[in-house]
């Protein structure tokens, strides 16, 4: 049943799903210590403490993608597909649940969340660095280019028409 709630085991647990980085509730079960049946138990006796931005479950399509993305059992027990829980989702799961287990997993996974953030935002940053840098490349290499070809001709110089001696008509 347990998981190991280090931020590195957690993040691998999130997943993106309909443009939105969530976690499923298998997954939340595990690391929170219960089984998924009582996770969503409790989420159902407290539905006002999860609108449709904090949670949302999968449609059948989506279940059976997300098994064979991540490897999961066969299809048995999937009458329900599982319910993904955004980040603001899997912290309120935490008070709802309501026990130690909980609330210490829960600052472990929004650590890997925002680790998770921290990731993407140094991506992107890279990438913004690395497209200024093509760019400059493409400009400096054509100067480049130029410039060689001056160097060529200052070091291979063409050969004025040598003046004949003598009478000319």
């Amino acid at each position: 049943m347990g998981t190991s709630i280090e931020p590195e085991n957690i993040a691998r647990r999130i997943y993106l799903i309909r443009g939105r980085r969530v976690m499923l509730d298998s997954d939340l079960a595990a690391i929170y210590g219960v089984p998924t049946k009582i996770l969503n138990r409790a989420v159902k006796r407290n539905p006002g403490r999860f609108p449709e931005d904090f949670m949302f479950r999968l449609e059948h399509r989506e279940a059976a993608q997300m098994r064979c993305q991540i490897g999961t059992a066969s299809r048995r027990n999937v009458r329900n597909p599982p319910t993904a829980f955004t980040e603001h989702g899997a912290i309120m799961l935490a008070s709802v649940l309501n026990s130690p287990l909980a609330v210490q997993a829960s600052v472990q996974v929004v650590r890997a969340f925002v680790r998770l953030r921290e990731l993407l935002e140094a991506n992107k940053r890279v990438s913004r660095r690395l497209r200024r840098l093509e760019s400059a490349s493409a400009t400096h290499s054509g100067q480049i280019h130029k410039l060689f070809e001056a160097v060529d001709a200052l070091r291979n110089p063409p050969n004025p028409p040598r003046k004949t001696i003598g009478f000319h008509p």
